[in-house]
């Protein structure tokens, strides 16, 4: 397990696009980036079609589809051995790739789920709520799954490609991030948890997700259990 695929799905990210490439081209590991511009309209694409092409897979939406849509477009075109999602903002640090990675290289994991709830990380201290949403949505998989996760929201999920690409993915909005859990876990797959660190933006800093898709994350998980 060498390659990392690094999947970064943008929606209007100016102001951070640029510094997060540079974030992921820092981390000493060998790896590409496939960016999907997802429609965005403030000069995002832009600035992408700016970046070297070095290791860098550039492809533009015409419209906005969702990050679901975004990701599903890039799986296919991930020639690493491992994927993993990076968001476009700078919510998380991805130093912490080397740490992820770790269990799928010695074997003993074939998924492994960076958590910001697991603690012994820097974490920003805002936003009740949020957290509050996550933890019933965490306990929400459980019960259905029979497992101990405790960050299913996170962004930072790291697979072996040969797995992801196996795996049917529908959702097109952040529906997304409990579709692939769910699929996940309902095919038994040896699943390992890293804490990690979360530099959380508030919604006036540009944050997207809200309380609206924590419905459409209960109605996911609840759907992808008792069906495909």
């Amino acid at each position: 397990m060498n390659k990392l695929s690094v999947i970064i799905p943008v929606y209007n990210e100016a102001a951070t696009i640029v510094e997060i490439v540079k974030k992921v081209q820092a981390v000493e590991l060998e790896k590409e980036i496939i960016i999907v511009d997802d429609g965005s309209t403030d000069g995002t694409k832009e600035i992408i079609e700016q970046l070297p092409d070095k290791n860098i897979t550039k492809i533009y939406h015409q419209k906005n589809r969702g990050k679901g849509a975004a990701i599903r477009t890039a799986i296919p075109h991930a020639r690493g051995d491992v994927v993993v999602f990076q968001d476009a903002d700078l919510e998380y640090d991805p130093r912490e790739y080397v740490n992820l990675i770790q269990p799928i290289r010695d074997g003993v994991a074939d998924v492994v789920y960076g958590s910001r709830l697991s603690g012994g990380r820097p974490q920003r201290v805002f936003m009740f709520w949020h957290l509050a949403g996550n933890r019933f949505l965490s306990l929400l998989t459980n019960i259905l799954f029979n497992t101990t996760l405790t960050d299913i929201e996170t962004c930072y999920k790291m697979l072996r490609s040969d797995i992801l690409k196996e795996i049917p993915l529908k959702c097109s909005k952040f529906s997304i991030e409990p579709e692939i859990t769910a699929k996940i876990l309902k095919r038994k797959l040896r699943v390992y948890e890293i804490p990690i660190s979360y530099y959380g933006r508030t919604y006036e800093e540009g944050k997207k997700i809200n309380w609206k898709h924590g419905f459409a994350a209960i109605w996911t998980l609840l759907r992808f259990r008792f069906s495909d």
